[in-house]
This record gives structure tokens, C-alpha cells and sequence, in this order.
């Protein structure tokens, strides 16, 4: 499988859906395998932050294939991953990015933001499985 329009549209709609439920703009972003942006929606009045930070966001996991939540962990001081985002000015420490992964293959990544950090949490498990419903395929990490 490979990330194309079909599936970004699905999970932009499905963002707006679960951003709706907790009453609460966001901005969403959609990259692919590569880190290239794909799809970028700021739903309402989203924080005006959150318009970078969700591409950064999307971009962090892809390049590490695993959540922002888990890297900034492992970025702390002797951690797997200490400094790593003093490497590149696109790598982003705060949760609410997650890899796409179709079977064991990468295929994109998603950054949500704009709410609290466990309602873009909530909101990118909730695509995650909704992505994992209608495909048929697995979500996974790497372990550093």
C-alpha cells in the first residue's frame, strides 16, 4: 500500500470529525514515507502554532518511525536519541506525531495539534485505528 489521496482525504475528514467531538480547532498534516507534506488542514481558528508544528510533528515520526511522545523521551539527556533535535531545525519534541505504517512498510506519518497534549493524543489514536479499521493494516513503532 501506498500513501495517496484517498487515504489522506480519509484521515483529514476523520481529524475534523474527532477534533469536532472535544470541541476544539487543530491543525492537521498528512507527509509521506519521505516527509513530504501531502495534506495540511487548519481546521477554524487553530492556534497559530500548531500550523508549524503539525508538519514538524508528521515529519519527526516518519524519520524516526515512532511517536513524537516516545522521541522526546529518548532525546533527554542520556537518552538513545540525546540531541537529536539539535540536528535539524524540522525535528519536533512534542507529541501528537505518529508514523503510517501499512504491514511492516512506512508509509507517511501524521502531526495533530492545536488542543491540549492528551487531545492531540486522543485525536491521532483515534485516526490511527479508524486508519487501521478500513485498511486492514498495522500501526507500529521502533524501539530505540
Amino acid at each position: 500500500m501506498k500513501l495517496n489521496d484517498e487515504i489522506c482525504e480519509f484521515l483529514r475528514t476523520k481529524a475534523g470529525e474527532e477534533a469536532a467531538k472535544l470541541g476544539i480547532d487543530i491543525s492537521f498534516a498528512v507527509v509521506d514515507e519521505s516527509g513530504i507534506l501531502k495534506l495540511f488542514q487548519r481546521f477554524g481558528e487553530a492556534l497559530l502554532i500548531s500550523v508549524n508544528l503539525v508538519l514538524k510533528k508528521a515529519y519527526t515520526a516518519v524519520i524516526t518511525r515512532s511517536k513524537t511522545k516516545d522521541v522526546a523521551a529518548w532525546a533527554k539527556e542520556g537518552g538513545a536519541l540525546m540531541g537529536i533535535h539539535t540536528t535539524s531545525k524540522q525535528i519536533c519534541l512534542v507529541a501528537g506525531g505518529y508514523p503510517l505504517f501499512a504491514g511492516e512498510r512506512l508509509i507517511g506519518g501524521i502531526g495533530v495539534g492545536g488542543g491540549s497534549e492528551a487531545e492531540d493524543l486522543q485525536i491521532a489514536e483515534a485516526l490511527l485505528e479508524a486508519f487501521k479499521e478500513r485498511y486492514g493494516n498495522s500501526i507500529d513503532r521502533i524501539n530505540f
